[in-house]
């Protein structure tokens, strides 16, 4: 799996392409491209490196992580998909972007697939597990791929500290619980991509993680 990094809009949120090396079909996971700029540089990318988006995976559905969800249909012609638990950030978009005082430059995108646990996402020789992971979210979601020990984990965990739950319907105990279950019981060599900052391993969090360290 060959796999490149974006950091897209005011919130920084990372933006992930899977790629399959040997189709060139690939899952975009989180797009948050928002302005004009990060939508050139995206596609600027994907038709330099001749990728073929074939898969959209939202972890969860904060304005942040959905914001590119309209431009990557429209251009690509692939809908989202991610958990039916998070719709209602979907249906209140234009409220939390004001909330946020965020720029508003188009409606959130409906799901055209809702994921659960156990779901597997295959592209090529990538096969993502679904985990269901609340507690940032109601409907936070994580992927796991194991043949090449990645995890791509949303805002369960940041680099040395867990997602924030003080936003709607979030709930630290979940968080905690779902970490514990679904994250900390993976490889501790398994690399965990976060939705902001830089990527670390379950074995890093374990031993660094105030949060986590009696996991």
């Amino acid at each position: 799996m060959e796999l490149k990094i974006f950091r897209f809009n005011q919130l920084q949120v990372n933006t992930y392409l899977l790629i399959d090396e040997s189709t060139r079909d690939a899952i975009i996971i989180d797009p948050g491209c928002q302005s004009d700029d990060e939508k050139a540089l995206l596609k600027e990318y994907i038709e330099k490196n001749k990728i073929r988006l074939v898969r959209m995976l939202n972890t969860h559905l904060h304005f942040d992580h959905v914001y590119g969800n309209r431009f990557i249909e429209e251009t690509y012609g692939i809908g989202a998909e991610g958990a039916k638990e998070d719709m209602f950030f979907l249906n209140h978009y234009t409220d939390l972007l004001a909330l946020f005082d965020m720029p508003l430059d188009e409606d959130a995108l409906p799901l055209t697939n809702k994921l659960c646990e156990g779901d597997v996402i295959s592209v090529g020789d990538i096969h993502l597990k679904v985990l269901q992971v609340p507690g940032h979210s109601p409907g936070s979601l994580a992927f796991y791929d194991e043949a090449s020990k990645s995890a791509f984990i949303g805002d369960t965990i940041l680099e040395g500290e867990v997602g924030r739950t003080d936003l709607h319907r979030g709930n630290y105990d979940t968080l905690i619980k779902s970490i514990r279950e679904k994250i900390m019981s993976l490889p501790d060599d398994t690399a965990l991509y976060s939705g902001h900052g830089d990527a670390s391993t379950v074995l890093e969090e374990r031993l660094n993680n105030p949060h986590l360290k009696n996991l």
